[in-house]
Protein backbone atom coordinates (compact mmCIF):
# COMPACT_ATOMS: atom_id res chain seq x y z
CA UNK A 1 0.00 0.00 0.00
CA UNK A 2 1.31 3.94 -0.43
CA UNK A 3 2.14 5.44 2.46
CA UNK A 4 -0.16 8.11 3.55
CA UNK A 5 1.34 11.78 5.01
CA UNK A 6 0.80 12.47 8.50
CA UNK A 7 -1.11 15.36 8.73
CA UNK A 8 1.05 17.35 10.97
CA UNK A 9 3.89 18.93 9.88
CA UNK A 10 1.81 19.87 6.40
CA UNK A 11 3.02 16.61 4.62
CA UNK A 12 6.53 16.66 6.15
CA UNK A 13 6.28 13.16 7.55
CA UNK A 14 5.26 9.91 6.16
CA UNK A 15 3.85 7.06 8.23
CA UNK A 16 5.48 3.72 8.53
CA UNK A 17 8.26 3.29 5.79
CA UNK A 18 10.04 1.13 7.82
CA UNK A 19 13.66 0.45 8.06
CA UNK A 20 17.18 1.98 9.56
CA UNK A 21 17.46 5.85 9.87
CA UNK A 22 19.10 6.98 6.30
CA UNK A 23 19.06 10.38 3.80
CA UNK A 24 17.40 10.92 1.14
CA UNK A 25 17.35 13.58 -1.39
CA UNK A 26 15.09 14.28 -4.97
CA UNK A 27 16.66 17.20 -7.81
CA UNK A 28 14.46 18.55 -10.15
CA UNK A 29 16.25 19.72 -13.00
CA UNK A 30 13.45 22.16 -13.90
CA UNK A 31 13.62 24.54 -17.11
CA UNK A 32 13.63 27.43 -15.08
CA UNK A 33 15.29 26.42 -11.74
CA UNK A 34 17.24 23.77 -10.16
CA UNK A 35 15.60 22.49 -6.72
CA UNK A 36 16.99 19.67 -4.15
CA UNK A 37 15.19 18.53 -1.47
CA UNK A 38 17.00 16.21 1.82
CA UNK A 39 14.95 14.29 3.92
CA UNK A 40 15.60 11.84 7.17
CA UNK A 41 13.98 8.47 7.08
CA UNK A 42 13.82 8.00 10.71
CA UNK A 43 12.02 5.63 13.01
CA UNK A 44 9.64 5.14 9.89
CA UNK A 45 9.29 8.77 9.35
CA UNK A 46 10.43 11.26 6.44
CA UNK A 47 11.21 14.24 7.48
CA UNK A 48 12.71 17.43 5.21
CA UNK A 49 15.64 18.55 6.60
CA UNK A 50 17.20 20.95 3.94
CA UNK A 51 16.31 22.28 0.73
CA UNK A 52 18.27 24.35 -1.67
CA UNK A 53 17.14 26.37 -4.99
CA UNK A 54 18.95 28.32 -7.88
CA UNK A 55 17.53 29.68 -10.49
CA UNK A 56 19.72 27.97 -13.58
CA UNK A 57 17.34 28.83 -16.40
CA UNK A 58 18.38 26.17 -18.53
CA UNK A 59 15.21 26.31 -20.41
CA UNK A 60 16.53 29.82 -21.95
CA UNK A 61 19.97 28.44 -22.62
CA UNK A 62 19.20 26.19 -26.01
CA UNK A 63 19.61 28.00 -29.42
CA UNK A 64 17.36 27.59 -32.06
CA UNK A 65 18.35 23.75 -32.68
CA UNK A 66 18.00 23.16 -29.52
CA UNK A 67 21.26 22.86 -28.26
CA UNK A 68 22.39 23.80 -24.80
CA UNK A 69 24.69 26.63 -25.08
CA UNK A 70 28.30 26.69 -23.25
CA UNK A 71 26.92 29.63 -20.58
CA UNK A 72 23.79 27.70 -19.68
CA UNK A 73 26.16 24.74 -19.57
CA UNK A 74 28.28 25.77 -17.56
CA UNK A 75 25.60 27.61 -15.14
CA UNK A 76 23.93 24.13 -14.34
CA UNK A 77 27.29 22.13 -13.87
CA UNK A 78 28.07 24.75 -11.43
CA UNK A 79 25.36 24.51 -9.48
CA UNK A 80 24.97 20.72 -10.12
CA UNK A 81 28.46 20.61 -8.80
CA UNK A 82 27.24 22.07 -5.14
CA UNK A 83 24.65 20.19 -5.19
CA UNK A 84 26.72 17.37 -5.31
CA UNK A 85 28.77 18.81 -2.71
CA UNK A 86 25.53 18.87 -0.49
CA UNK A 87 24.85 15.09 -1.63
CA UNK A 88 28.39 13.66 -0.61
CA UNK A 89 28.02 10.45 0.87
CA UNK A 90 24.42 9.39 -0.37
CA UNK A 91 24.55 5.65 -0.97
CA UNK A 92 23.70 4.69 -4.64
CA UNK A 93 19.61 4.59 -4.59
CA UNK A 94 19.10 7.09 -2.13
CA UNK A 95 18.95 10.15 -4.45
CA UNK A 96 16.72 10.71 -7.73
CA UNK A 97 17.44 13.31 -9.94
CA UNK A 98 15.22 14.23 -12.86
CA UNK A 99 15.41 16.27 -15.85
CA UNK A 100 11.96 17.73 -17.42
CA UNK A 101 11.05 19.89 -20.70
CA UNK A 102 14.45 21.19 -21.50
CA UNK A 103 16.32 18.20 -20.96
CA UNK A 104 13.61 16.33 -23.55
CA UNK A 105 13.88 18.79 -26.19
CA UNK A 106 18.17 18.83 -25.99
CA UNK A 107 19.53 17.84 -28.66
CA UNK A 108 22.79 17.21 -27.03
CA UNK A 109 21.49 16.33 -23.85
CA UNK A 110 23.46 12.74 -23.50
CA UNK A 111 26.53 14.61 -23.56
CA UNK A 112 25.72 16.98 -21.40
CA UNK A 113 23.90 14.06 -18.95
CA UNK A 114 27.58 12.85 -18.90
CA UNK A 115 29.10 15.83 -17.17
CA UNK A 116 26.11 16.26 -14.92
CA UNK A 117 26.08 12.89 -13.57
CA UNK A 118 29.92 13.56 -12.80
CA UNK A 119 29.92 16.49 -10.90
CA UNK A 120 26.37 15.79 -9.12
CA UNK A 121 27.71 12.23 -8.27
CA UNK A 122 24.57 11.00 -9.38
CA UNK A 123 22.21 9.28 -11.95
CA UNK A 124 19.90 11.72 -13.53
CA UNK A 125 16.56 10.21 -15.10
CA UNK A 126 14.50 12.18 -18.08
CA UNK A 127 11.28 11.72 -17.49
CA UNK A 128 8.68 12.27 -19.89
CA UNK A 129 5.46 14.80 -19.28
CA UNK A 130 2.86 12.58 -18.13
CA UNK A 131 5.22 11.22 -15.44
CA UNK A 132 5.94 14.86 -14.15
CA UNK A 133 2.24 15.20 -14.02
CA UNK A 134 2.06 12.01 -12.12
CA UNK A 135 4.38 13.16 -9.67
CA UNK A 136 3.54 16.46 -9.02
CA UNK A 137 0.13 15.58 -8.14
CA UNK A 138 1.44 12.55 -5.74
CA UNK A 139 3.69 15.56 -4.16
CA UNK A 140 0.42 17.59 -4.09
CA UNK A 141 -1.61 15.03 -2.44
CA UNK A 142 0.29 14.01 0.07
CA UNK A 143 0.89 17.73 1.41
CA UNK A 144 -2.84 18.49 0.89
CA UNK A 145 -5.90 17.80 3.20
CA UNK A 146 -7.89 15.04 1.22
CA UNK A 147 -11.79 15.98 1.37
CA UNK A 148 -12.57 13.62 -0.75
CA UNK A 149 -13.50 15.85 -3.85
CA UNK A 150 -12.28 15.57 -7.19
CA UNK A 151 -9.81 18.08 -7.98
CA UNK A 152 -7.94 19.41 -10.66
CA UNK A 153 -4.65 20.89 -10.15
CA UNK A 154 -2.15 22.82 -12.19
CA UNK A 155 1.62 23.25 -12.54
CA UNK A 156 3.26 26.02 -14.43
CA UNK A 157 6.67 25.02 -14.76
CA UNK A 158 9.51 26.52 -17.13
CA UNK A 159 9.13 24.86 -20.28
CA UNK A 160 6.07 22.97 -19.66
CA UNK A 161 2.22 23.37 -17.80
CA UNK A 162 0.75 19.60 -16.28
CA UNK A 163 -2.37 19.75 -15.44
CA UNK A 164 -4.26 16.54 -13.29
CA UNK A 165 -7.38 15.54 -12.26
CA UNK A 166 -7.70 13.38 -9.88
CA UNK A 167 -9.14 11.84 -6.42
CA UNK A 168 -7.30 11.32 -2.90
CA UNK A 169 -4.03 10.13 -4.18
CA UNK A 170 -5.01 8.85 -7.32
CA UNK A 171 -4.09 10.99 -10.56
CA UNK A 172 -6.86 9.90 -12.82
CA UNK A 173 -6.07 12.22 -16.04
CA UNK A 174 -2.87 13.74 -16.79
CA UNK A 175 -1.13 15.62 -19.82
CA UNK A 176 1.79 18.10 -20.07
CA UNK A 177 1.17 20.97 -22.25
CA UNK A 178 4.35 22.77 -24.44
CA UNK A 179 4.03 25.79 -22.77
CA UNK A 180 5.85 27.45 -19.37
CA UNK A 181 6.76 30.77 -17.56
CA UNK A 182 10.22 30.57 -19.96
CA UNK A 183 8.96 29.99 -22.78
CA UNK A 184 5.99 32.22 -23.07
CA UNK A 185 8.11 35.14 -21.77
CA UNK A 186 11.05 34.51 -23.89
CA UNK A 187 8.49 34.72 -26.88
CA UNK A 188 6.47 37.68 -25.93
CA UNK A 189 8.26 39.89 -23.19
CA UNK A 190 12.01 39.00 -24.55
CA UNK A 191 12.24 42.56 -25.05
CA UNK A 192 11.29 43.62 -21.62
CA UNK A 193 8.12 45.70 -23.15
CA UNK A 194 5.37 45.08 -20.74
CA UNK A 195 2.65 45.63 -23.17
CA UNK A 196 -1.41 44.86 -23.54
CA UNK A 197 -0.76 43.86 -26.79
CA UNK A 198 2.46 41.60 -25.66
CA UNK A 199 0.39 39.89 -23.01
CA UNK A 200 -2.63 39.88 -25.02
CA UNK A 201 -0.41 37.45 -27.52
CA UNK A 202 0.55 35.53 -25.10
CA UNK A 203 -2.34 34.37 -23.69
CA UNK A 204 -4.00 33.61 -27.05
CA UNK A 205 -0.68 31.26 -27.26
CA UNK A 206 -1.97 29.57 -23.88
CA UNK A 207 -5.11 29.52 -25.33
CA UNK A 208 -4.31 27.41 -28.17
CA UNK A 209 -2.30 25.54 -26.35
CA UNK A 210 -5.14 24.32 -23.88
CA UNK A 211 -7.76 24.15 -26.53
CA UNK A 212 -7.06 20.41 -27.32
CA UNK A 213 -7.71 19.80 -23.63
CA UNK A 214 -10.33 22.07 -22.68
CA UNK A 215 -12.93 20.13 -22.72
CA UNK A 216 -10.99 16.97 -20.99
CA UNK A 217 -10.44 19.01 -17.84
CA UNK A 218 -13.23 21.94 -17.77
CA UNK A 219 -15.61 19.77 -16.13
CA UNK A 220 -15.33 16.70 -13.52
CA UNK A 221 -13.79 18.49 -10.26
CA UNK A 222 -14.99 20.78 -7.56
CA UNK A 223 -11.59 22.18 -6.35
CA UNK A 224 -8.69 23.89 -8.18
CA UNK A 225 -5.09 23.45 -7.01
CA UNK A 226 -1.90 25.30 -7.91
CA UNK A 227 1.59 24.01 -7.42
CA UNK A 228 5.35 25.42 -7.67
CA UNK A 229 7.30 28.23 -8.63
CA UNK A 230 4.55 30.74 -10.48
CA UNK A 231 1.80 29.72 -9.00
CA UNK A 232 3.08 30.63 -5.75
CA UNK A 233 4.66 33.94 -7.05
CA UNK A 234 1.75 34.84 -8.50
CA UNK A 235 0.40 34.18 -4.87
CA UNK A 236 2.88 36.24 -3.13
CA UNK A 237 2.57 38.84 -4.89
CA UNK A 238 -1.68 39.21 -4.68
CA UNK A 239 -1.17 38.56 -1.05
CA UNK A 240 1.38 41.31 -0.67
CA UNK A 241 -1.03 43.94 -2.28
CA UNK A 242 -4.23 43.12 -0.46
CA UNK A 243 -5.99 42.21 -3.22
CA UNK A 244 -6.83 38.50 -2.00
CA UNK A 245 -6.38 35.76 1.26
CA UNK A 246 -3.89 34.02 -0.71
CA UNK A 247 -6.33 32.40 -3.22
CA UNK A 248 -6.23 33.12 -6.78
CA UNK A 249 -9.34 34.29 -8.47
CA UNK A 250 -10.06 35.77 -12.18
CA UNK A 251 -10.50 39.60 -10.71
CA UNK A 252 -7.17 39.66 -9.00
CA UNK A 253 -5.44 37.99 -11.89
CA UNK A 254 -6.91 40.70 -14.13
CA UNK A 255 -5.72 43.32 -11.35
CA UNK A 256 -1.93 42.02 -11.75
CA UNK A 257 -2.30 42.31 -15.32
CA UNK A 258 -3.05 45.65 -15.29
CA UNK A 259 -0.07 46.25 -12.74
CA UNK A 260 2.46 44.44 -15.33
CA UNK A 261 1.15 46.31 -18.15
CA UNK A 262 1.38 49.34 -16.17
CA UNK A 263 4.83 49.23 -15.46
CA UNK A 264 6.01 48.95 -19.25
CA UNK A 265 9.21 47.48 -19.41
CA UNK A 266 10.46 44.66 -17.36
CA UNK A 267 13.06 46.86 -15.39
CA UNK A 268 10.62 48.50 -13.87
CA UNK A 269 8.57 45.81 -12.83
CA UNK A 270 8.19 46.15 -8.75
CA UNK A 271 5.78 44.36 -7.35
CA UNK A 272 5.56 43.54 -3.68
CA UNK A 273 6.34 39.88 -2.75
CA UNK A 274 8.18 39.53 -6.42
CA UNK A 275 11.28 37.91 -6.33
CA UNK A 276 13.80 40.01 -8.18
CA UNK A 277 15.30 36.89 -10.00
CA UNK A 278 11.48 35.66 -10.85
CA UNK A 279 10.69 38.94 -12.56
CA UNK A 280 11.82 38.12 -15.92
CA UNK A 281 9.67 35.35 -16.57
CA UNK A 282 6.64 36.08 -14.26
CA UNK A 283 4.63 38.13 -17.22
CA UNK A 284 4.53 34.47 -18.88
CA UNK A 285 3.41 32.77 -16.18
CA UNK A 286 0.32 35.13 -15.36
CA UNK A 287 -0.32 35.01 -18.92
CA UNK A 288 -0.30 30.87 -18.98
CA UNK A 289 -2.57 31.40 -15.67
CA UNK A 290 -5.13 33.88 -16.61
CA UNK A 291 -5.72 31.91 -20.09
CA UNK A 292 -6.37 28.57 -17.87
CA UNK A 293 -8.53 30.30 -15.19
CA UNK A 294 -10.63 31.52 -18.82
CA UNK A 295 -10.15 27.98 -20.58
CA UNK A 296 -11.32 26.04 -17.62
CA UNK A 297 -13.98 28.25 -16.01
CA UNK A 298 -12.21 28.76 -12.81
CA UNK A 299 -13.31 30.96 -10.15
CA UNK A 300 -11.01 30.01 -7.35
CA UNK A 301 -7.70 28.35 -7.39
CA UNK A 302 -6.39 27.11 -3.87
CA UNK A 303 -2.42 26.62 -3.93
CA UNK A 304 -0.02 23.82 -2.45
CA UNK A 305 3.23 23.87 -1.54
CA UNK A 306 4.04 20.29 -2.16
CA UNK A 307 4.66 19.42 -6.11
CA UNK A 308 7.62 17.75 -8.37
CA UNK A 309 10.28 17.70 -5.68
CA UNK A 310 7.73 16.19 -2.97
CA UNK A 311 6.30 13.71 -5.20
CA UNK A 312 9.90 13.05 -6.39
CA UNK A 313 10.53 11.68 -2.39
CA UNK A 314 7.19 9.74 -1.48
CA UNK A 315 8.21 7.65 -5.18
CA UNK A 316 11.81 6.96 -4.27
CA UNK A 317 10.76 6.16 -0.43
CA UNK A 318 8.26 3.44 -1.92
CA UNK A 319 10.91 1.79 -4.27
CA UNK A 320 13.00 1.74 -0.57
CA UNK A 321 9.81 -0.36 0.46
CA UNK A 322 9.72 -2.00 -2.20
CA UNK A 323 6.58 -0.56 -3.13
CA UNK A 324 7.62 0.32 -6.92
CA UNK A 325 4.65 2.16 -9.02
CA UNK A 326 6.97 0.63 -11.89
CA UNK A 327 6.06 -3.01 -10.87
CA UNK A 328 2.80 -2.23 -11.02
CA UNK A 329 3.10 -0.30 -14.45
CA UNK A 330 4.40 -3.76 -15.68
CA UNK A 331 1.86 -5.71 -14.66
CA UNK A 332 -0.78 -3.17 -16.29
CA UNK A 333 1.31 -3.70 -19.63
CA UNK A 334 1.63 -7.25 -19.29
CA UNK A 335 -2.59 -7.23 -19.19
CA UNK A 336 -3.19 -4.61 -21.41
CA UNK A 337 -1.63 -6.66 -24.64
CA UNK A 338 -2.71 -10.16 -22.97
CA UNK A 339 1.40 -11.94 -22.18
CA UNK A 340 1.02 -15.18 -21.35
CA UNK A 341 1.97 -14.61 -18.30
CA UNK A 342 2.85 -18.08 -17.32
CA UNK A 343 5.34 -18.20 -19.95
CA UNK A 344 6.86 -14.66 -18.76
CA UNK A 345 7.07 -16.74 -15.46
CA UNK A 346 8.97 -19.38 -16.45
CA UNK A 347 11.43 -16.96 -18.35
CA UNK A 348 12.11 -14.84 -15.93
CA UNK A 349 13.16 -17.38 -13.52
CA UNK A 350 15.56 -18.52 -15.75
CA UNK A 351 16.95 -15.65 -16.65
CA UNK A 352 17.25 -14.60 -13.03
CA UNK A 353 18.66 -17.90 -12.77
CA UNK A 354 21.55 -17.34 -15.18
CA UNK A 355 21.80 -13.50 -13.75
CA UNK A 356 22.99 -15.18 -10.39
CA UNK A 357 25.66 -16.64 -11.77
CA UNK A 358 27.55 -13.64 -14.36
CA UNK A 359 26.25 -10.43 -12.14
CA UNK A 360 29.52 -10.30 -10.09
CA UNK A 361 31.62 -10.81 -13.33
CA UNK A 362 29.55 -8.67 -15.43
CA UNK A 363 29.26 -5.61 -13.17
CA UNK A 364 25.41 -5.96 -13.24
CA UNK A 365 23.84 -4.91 -10.57
CA UNK A 366 20.10 -5.30 -8.53
CA UNK A 367 18.50 -2.17 -10.90
CA UNK A 368 20.00 -4.64 -13.55
CA UNK A 369 18.50 -7.52 -11.72
CA UNK A 370 15.17 -6.10 -11.81
CA UNK A 371 15.15 -4.35 -15.49
CA UNK A 372 15.92 -7.98 -16.59
CA UNK A 373 12.22 -9.24 -14.70
CA UNK A 374 10.16 -6.62 -16.57
CA UNK A 375 11.77 -7.55 -19.77
CA UNK A 376 11.26 -11.30 -19.13
CA UNK A 377 7.46 -9.87 -18.13
CA UNK A 378 7.11 -7.81 -21.33
CA UNK A 379 9.21 -9.98 -23.96
CA UNK A 380 6.02 -11.16 -25.82
CA UNK A 381 3.54 -7.72 -25.64
CA UNK A 382 4.48 -7.44 -29.39
CA UNK A 383 2.60 -10.62 -30.25
CA UNK A 384 -0.59 -7.93 -29.76
CA UNK A 385 0.16 -6.38 -32.66
CA UNK A 386 1.36 -9.01 -34.87
CA UNK A 387 3.69 -12.16 -34.92
CA UNK A 388 6.20 -11.77 -37.81
CA UNK A 389 8.56 -9.54 -36.23
CA UNK A 390 6.47 -9.12 -32.56
CA UNK A 391 10.27 -8.56 -30.89
CA UNK A 392 10.67 -5.38 -32.69
CA UNK A 393 6.58 -3.87 -31.96
CA UNK A 394 7.14 -5.17 -28.19
CA UNK A 395 10.15 -2.52 -28.25
CA UNK A 396 8.05 -0.13 -30.00
CA UNK A 397 5.27 -0.17 -27.00
CA UNK A 398 7.90 -0.68 -24.24
CA UNK A 399 9.80 2.36 -26.19
CA UNK A 400 6.73 5.13 -26.74
CA UNK A 401 4.18 4.24 -24.18
CA UNK A 402 3.17 6.38 -21.23
CA UNK A 403 4.81 4.14 -18.31
CA UNK A 404 4.40 5.66 -15.06
CA UNK A 405 7.43 5.55 -12.86
CA UNK A 406 10.15 4.95 -15.79
CA UNK A 407 12.53 7.64 -17.01
CA UNK A 408 13.02 7.80 -20.83
CA UNK A 409 16.53 6.46 -20.58
CA UNK A 410 15.06 3.14 -18.35
CA UNK A 411 12.41 2.95 -21.57
CA UNK A 412 15.03 3.10 -23.87
CA UNK A 413 17.02 0.43 -22.51
CA UNK A 414 13.53 -2.13 -21.23
CA UNK A 415 12.88 -1.51 -25.59
CA UNK A 416 16.62 -2.21 -26.26
CA UNK A 417 16.42 -5.42 -24.85
CA UNK A 418 13.05 -6.80 -26.10
CA UNK A 419 14.32 -5.43 -29.22
CA UNK A 420 17.13 -8.18 -28.95
CA UNK A 421 15.65 -11.49 -27.50
CA UNK A 422 15.25 -12.99 -30.75
CA UNK A 423 16.80 -13.49 -34.12
CA UNK A 424 19.57 -11.91 -35.40
CA UNK A 425 21.38 -9.96 -32.36
CA UNK A 426 21.08 -6.30 -32.96
CA UNK A 427 24.25 -4.33 -32.03
CA UNK A 428 23.29 -1.42 -33.51
CA UNK A 429 20.68 -0.56 -31.06
CA UNK A 430 22.59 -1.37 -28.41
CA UNK A 431 25.37 1.19 -29.50
CA UNK A 432 22.88 3.57 -30.01
CA UNK A 433 22.22 3.50 -26.23
CA UNK A 434 24.15 5.73 -23.85
CA UNK A 435 27.49 5.03 -22.38
CA UNK A 436 26.62 4.13 -19.32
CA UNK A 437 24.10 1.63 -20.19
CA UNK A 438 24.55 0.00 -23.07
CA UNK A 439 27.26 -3.04 -21.82
CA UNK A 440 24.41 -3.95 -19.09
CA UNK A 441 21.64 -3.92 -21.08
CA UNK A 442 23.50 -5.77 -23.93
CA UNK A 443 24.44 -8.27 -21.17
CA UNK A 444 20.76 -8.32 -20.01
CA UNK A 445 19.59 -9.15 -23.80
CA UNK A 446 22.04 -12.40 -23.90
CA UNK A 447 20.67 -13.57 -20.73
CA UNK A 448 17.41 -12.78 -21.96
CA UNK A 449 17.86 -15.03 -25.19
CA UNK A 450 19.40 -17.79 -23.60
CA UNK A 451 16.24 -18.11 -21.28
CA UNK A 452 13.37 -17.40 -24.08
CA UNK A 453 15.94 -20.21 -26.18
CA UNK A 454 15.83 -22.98 -23.50
CA UNK A 455 11.77 -22.25 -23.12
CA UNK A 456 10.79 -22.25 -26.61
CA UNK A 457 8.59 -25.45 -25.81
CA UNK A 458 6.89 -23.36 -23.66
CA UNK A 459 6.85 -25.53 -20.75
CA UNK A 460 8.98 -26.93 -18.22
CA UNK A 461 11.29 -25.39 -15.15
CA UNK A 462 14.56 -24.25 -15.54
CA UNK A 463 17.08 -27.36 -16.73
CA UNK A 464 18.78 -29.12 -14.26
CA UNK A 465 21.92 -28.41 -13.15
CA UNK A 466 21.99 -25.03 -15.47
CA UNK A 467 24.94 -23.12 -14.65
CA UNK A 468 26.82 -19.90 -16.57
CA UNK A 469 30.62 -19.01 -16.13
CA UNK A 470 31.16 -15.19 -18.11
CA UNK A 471 33.90 -13.71 -19.43
CA UNK A 472 34.41 -10.05 -20.77
CA UNK A 473 32.74 -10.88 -24.18
CA UNK A 474 31.99 -14.41 -23.58
CA UNK A 475 29.50 -16.57 -22.08
CA UNK A 476 29.93 -20.63 -21.10
CA UNK A 477 27.01 -22.83 -20.59
CA UNK A 478 26.61 -26.00 -18.55
CA UNK A 479 24.11 -28.20 -18.28
CA UNK A 480 23.75 -31.85 -16.25
CA UNK A 481 25.27 -34.43 -17.91
CA UNK A 482 23.01 -35.93 -20.92
CA UNK A 483 20.49 -33.02 -20.88
CA UNK A 484 21.68 -31.78 -24.41
CA UNK A 485 21.27 -35.18 -25.93
CA UNK A 486 18.05 -35.48 -24.72
CA UNK A 487 17.09 -32.25 -26.06
CA UNK A 488 18.43 -32.12 -29.90
CA UNK A 489 16.50 -28.88 -30.86
CA UNK A 490 17.67 -26.72 -28.34
CA UNK A 491 20.99 -28.04 -28.96
CA UNK A 492 20.44 -26.95 -32.71
CA UNK A 493 19.14 -23.59 -31.47
CA UNK A 494 22.21 -22.83 -29.25
CA UNK A 495 24.24 -23.88 -32.22
CA UNK A 496 21.95 -20.85 -34.30
CA UNK A 497 22.42 -18.85 -31.13
CA UNK A 498 26.41 -19.39 -30.74
CA UNK A 499 26.63 -17.97 -34.43
CA UNK A 500 24.48 -15.00 -34.33
CA UNK A 501 26.29 -14.16 -30.74
CA UNK A 502 29.48 -14.60 -33.08
CA UNK A 503 28.11 -11.64 -35.14
CA UNK A 504 28.01 -9.01 -32.25
CA UNK A 505 31.55 -10.32 -31.61
CA UNK A 506 30.11 -12.53 -28.28
CA UNK A 507 31.31 -15.75 -27.94
CA UNK A 508 29.16 -18.30 -26.74
CA UNK A 509 30.28 -21.85 -25.56
CA UNK A 510 28.14 -24.59 -24.06
CA UNK A 511 28.65 -28.31 -23.28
Amino acid sequence: MTPRVAAAQGGRTLRRLGGASRAVAALDLGSNSFHLIVAQMQDGRLHVIDRLQEMVRLGGGLDERDHLLPAARARALACLARFGQRLRGFPRGSVRAVGTNTLRRMHNAAEFLNAAERVLGHPIDIIAGREEARLIYQGMARSWPDDGRPRLVIDIGGGSTEIILGQGLDAITMESLYMGCVSLSEGYFGDGVLSDKAMSRAETAARLELRPVQAQFRHGWETVIGTSGTIRAVRSVLRAQGWTDGTITPTALRRLRAALVSARHLDRLKLPGLAADRAAVFPGGVAILLAAHESLGIKRMLVADGALREGLLYDLAGRLRREDVREHTVAVLARRFHADLAQAQRVMRTARHGFEYVARKWGLTEDDERLLNWAARLHEIGLAVAHNQYHKHGAYLAEKSDLPGFSWQTQRQLAAIIRGHRRKFPAEVFDALPEPQRSAARRLCILLRLAVLLHRSRSGSTPRGLRLQAGRRSLKIRFARGWLGRHPLTQADLVQEAAWLRAARITLEFS
